[in-house]
Order: structure tokens, then C-alpha cells, then sequence
């Protein structure tokens, strides 16, 4: 018996000085980085921790970011971005070690990772221990995860508070909970400021090729101004960065018997809020018009979010409402009464796709609108890949023209929008700091191109040394990093400057 009380005694100790060891080496990587950013909220946090890369990219800074969102993504300082791979599938915050080592090994300026943790315990030790982030972003509070974060909006903010830095710097655009944020952030010796959206013109937000809102461009504007990189170069970086796999975009298909269809994926804002403002803004912009038709699909572990996607139908005052997935009752029955009539079951998530895009292809009128909101994942992957199938309706209707040109995320199906016709390459391993060598080694050299969802993920590349059947990489070598810079110095003003930054409410 003594001796297994030694054998347990030993490898305590043992464990003990691997996690201190593992901690040590971990700090040193974070101490290379010298601004390091977290990127926490509801919603648009993959857009902001792309929009912030991009803007620093623009501003010269070498920039490493890490994105979780629709689909996780390492992206290197070239822009080029792979997947991140996952053992077993798993999401773990643990992951943020390895991708903090990587990030560090380029020697950049600046990391933005967009926090990963649910939790609030979790959201704690992302930002105390794992991140220890100079500049915290906390883009918005929304009704969302409230078993884990708590059942008021209140309760959301205070959980989300927990990333803020001590004694650094919080930018967030949240409007209605600033107050409880502001409690927080005094809390933690933190200065708060507020990204005002209203300071981003409209003629600003059509430089982009896709979708997004004032909010999230604000918060990057500010944060680059923070790291010193001035409003017209950062806005150019912005531009230039390739957008989230899941960013809200419109395709237009042509469906069987010559009916022409506009789809708009609106599956990444799956809370009420989100999914009203992303509608709102494609029907006022004219991405979508009417009839519009809502399809909405529903998970077995997510009935209370399918009860919320229901309860906004009247809102969103639809022609036909698709349900799919399971349980389709939990969506339906929260329809209020006098639309439940237009709601239209196609089974449940063991009926084929082919059978139920038929009947749902075919309650469609000659020229429509169809956008899916609630969750991506079950029957909603299988929507997509079975619209993706769909022959482009390359004609433009009376006024797309001009649509295109305001916006042009309106597009084909199947094409790129235009500054990324040719989508980037991964660099080289011989070009890569981790040392991957030509076998693939590491645990983010070899991602299976089957893990990207139905091929339609046109930015990212995998970053393997391995023969390539697919024939997805590109052939070209990435041009020889650009000549570091030495990183300025971050410029925080006391006071609000010239309207950008100011308590929400005040006069500008």
C-alpha cells in the first residue's frame, strides 16, 4: 500500500511540474506578442476579428488572427488561412495554447483571436490565463446561450465582462447595456470606449464586398486608431481582407421549371435580434425582395432558439414559412396563430434531402426570395449543399445593375465576390515559422479537404505537404514576407476625440 501512496506521490509531482513547465512556456509566447487582442460578444464576432486583422495588415503591423465562428480558421500574416483542426471534432479552449505558440513563432506585432469560451468561468480563464489580451472587444449583448450565461440581458453582459483586461482597454459598440458594461469594466480598472456606428458613412461601408454593419467596422476603426494605424489605411486593409465563410451573402439559382430564386444564408445569426437585423438590412439594400419565403431548421438541442426563430415570423411577414429538421413542432407551435397557416412541415431530419427540396423548391412562385435562419447544422448543411447543386442564374433583373454596384455581395452563384476572384494560397512550409515539414507534420499541417462543409469555403486552403487529389492548392509561392516594421506604440487619448469615441447618449 505505501507504494502505491509513492507511485501516486510521483506522478502528482510529475504533473505538477509539466503544468508549470506548460504555463512558463505559454507566458513567453504571449510576452513576444506585444498587443494582443480578444474579440468576445454574441454576434459578428469572426466579421470584427477579420475586419481588425485586416485593418492592422493595412496599418503594416504583422498580424496573426484566429477565428472560431461558422467554420475556425488560423489566418497567417499574409492573409492566406487554413482550418483548424480538431481532434475528434471537439472545440476546446485548450486549443488556444497551440494557436498562441503558432501565432508567436512569426514574431508579430499584433494577434486577434476571437474567444471561444461559453462559459463565464471559461471566458475568465480564456482572457486571464490563456490570451491576456492589451485590447478587449466586446462587440454587443443579444438574448443568446442563456443557460450558460444567465436568463436576463443583464446577466449576458456581466458574463461577457469577464474578457475585459485588467487595467487595459475595452472597445464595444453595445449601446443599450453600456451602463452595466461601464460597472464592469470600473470594476476591473479597464477603460471602456464606445465605437460610435454613426461616425461610419455609407459610402465607407460600400467599399466592401460583402455584407456587414456599421457596428462591427466602428469597433475595427477603433482599434486600429488604438495601434496607431489612421482611418483611410486601416479602412483600405479592411477592404482587402477576405471575408468569414459564414458571412451573410445572397446567391441567386435557377430552379427547376425556370423558376429564379434569390437564397440568403442568415444560419451564423441564429438569435432573434441578429436574424431581424440582417433580414431588415438585405430587404432595405434590395439583396431580397418579395415573396419572400422563411425556411427554418431546427435542432433537438437547441428547442428554445427554434421557438425564437417561430415567435419573429410576423415580423418578418413571409409568403411561406419552410420548417425543417426536429422537432419541427417546436418552431411551428411558436408561429403565432394566424400565420401558423403558412407554415409548411417537410419532415423531420431523417427525410431525404432530395425529397424535401422538391416539395419546398416547388410551393416557390416564378421569381422568389428564400432566406434560412436558425441553426447551420442537421438539415440546414444539407439545404445548402443540395441548393449549391443549383444551376447560377447569371441574367440580371431591371435594376441589379445598380443593386451590384452599391453592393456587391449580390452575385451569381458560385462566383467570388471581386477583389477575391483568386482566392490566396497557404504559404509553403519552407515558409512557415512552426516548421511543418512536406509530410504534414504538426497539428494544423494536415486538414482533410472533406472537412470543409460543401466545398464552399473559397478563401481557405489546406496547408499540407501531402499529395493533393482535389487540387485545391494553389501552384504559385507566396511572395517573401514584407520587411518588419517596429510596431508604434499604442495611442490612448484620455479624452473622446473628434466624436468617435464618447458615452453612448451624450452629444457628439
Amino acid at each position: 500500500m505505501l507504494f502505491l501512496y509513492c507511485v501516486l506521490l510521483v506522478c502528482c509531482a510529475i504533473m505538477l511540474v509539466a503544468g508549470i513547465v506548460e504555463q512558463r512556456r505559454h507566458f513567453a509566447s504571449l510576452h513576444r506578442i506585444p498587443n494582443r487582442v480578444l474579440v468576445n460578444g454574441i454576434r459578428g464576432k469572426s466579421s470584427i476579428t477579420r475586419l481588425c486583422a485586416g485593418a492592422l495588415r493595412g496599418g503594416g503591423l504583422t498580424t496573426v488572427a484566429k477565428t472560431t465562428g461558422t467554420a475556425a480558421r488560423f489566418i497567417h500574416p499574409d492573409a492566406t488561412e487554413e482550418p483548424v483542426y480538431r481532434k475528434f471534432g471537439i472545440a476546446n479552449v485548450v486549443e488556444q495554447i497551440g494557436i498562441v505558440r503558432r501565432a508567436s513563432a512569426y514574431r508579430p506585432d499584433a494577434l486577434v483571436m476571437e474567444c471561444m469560451a461559453v462559459m463565464p468561468a471559461l471566458q475568465e480563464i480564456n482572457q486571464s490565463k490563456l490570451i491576456q489580451s492589451t485590447i478587449g472587444v466586446l462587440c454587443n449583448v443579444r438574448e443568446d446561450h442563456v443557460a450558460e450565461m444567465g436568463p436576463t440581458l443583464d446577466d449576458i453582459a456581466r458574463s461577457l465582462s469577464r474578457s475585459m483586461p485588467h487595467g487595459g482597454i475595452c472597445v464595444t459598440a453595445e449601446k443599450e447595456r453600456f451602463d452595466v458594461l461601464q460597472e464592469e469594466a470600473d470594476a476591473r480598472g479597464c477603460q471602456l470606449l464606445y465605437a460610435d456606428p454613426d461616425t461610419v458613412s455609407d459610402e465607407e461601408l460600400r467599399g466592401f464586398s460583402w455584407f456587414t454593419f456599421k457596428e462591427n467596422v466602428a469597433i475595427a476603426l477603433l482599434v486600429a486608431e488604438l495601434l496607431g494605424v489612421d482611418r483611410e489605411t486601416a479602412l483600405r486593409g479592411m477592404y482587402d481582407a477576405p471575408p468569414d465563410p459564414g458571412v451573410l451573402s445572397v446567391e441567386r439559382y435557377l430552379a427547376p421549371g425556370g423558376k429564379r430564386l434569390r437564397f440568403a444564408n442568415v444560419f451564423a445569426a441564429n438569435d432573434p435580434e441578429s436574424t431581424l437585423m440582417n433580414i431588415n438590412q438585405l430587404l432595405d439594400l434590395g439583396a431580397v425582395d418579395r415573396p419572400l419565403s422563411v425556411v427554418i431548421n431546427c435542432r433537438p438541442d437547441r428547442v428554445e432558439r427554434n421557438g425564437q426563430m417561430g415567435a419573429i415570423i410576423p415580423e418578418l411577414r413571409p409568403d411561406r414559412v419552410f420548417v425543417i429538421g426536429h422537432p419541427a413542432k417546436s418552431a411551428i407551435d411558436a408561429i403565432p396563430a394566424e400565420w401558423r397557416d403558412r407554415a409548411v412541415d417537410l419532415g423531420g431530419d431523417h427525410r431525404d434531402g432530395e425529397e424535401f427540396m422538391q416539395e419546398l423548391l416547388g410551393h416557390l412562385g416564378p421569381s422568389s426570395s428564400l432566406v434560412a435562419i436558425g441553426n447551420i447544422h442537421g438539415q440546414g448543411e444539407v439545404l445548402l449543399e443540395h441548393l449549391a447543386e443549383l444551376p447560377a442564374d447569371e441574367a440580371v433583373d431591371s435594376g441589379d445593375g445598380a443593386l451590384r454596384q452599391a453592393d456587391p455581395a449580390v452575385r451569381s452563384a458560385g462566383s467570388a465576390p471581386a477583389p477575391y476572384a483568386d482566392p490566396p494560397s497557404v504559404a509553403p512550409y519552407d515558409q512557415d515559422p512552426y516548421g511543418h515539414g512536406p509530410y504534414g507534420h504538426g497539428p494544423y499541417a494536415q486538414v482533410p479537404h472533406a472537412r470543409l462543409p460543401y466545398d464552399q469555403v473559397p478563401y481557405a486552403q489546406v496547408h499540407s505537404g501531402a499529395p493533393d487529389p482535389h487540387g485545391i492548392r494553389a501552384a504559385t509561392p507566396v511572395p517573401a514576407w514584407p520587411q518588419r516594421q517596429q510596431p508604434p506604440q499604442p495611442q490612448i487619448h484620455p479624452g473622446p476625440p473628434q466624436g468617435q469615441r464618447h458615452t453612448p447618449g451624450e452629444p457628439r
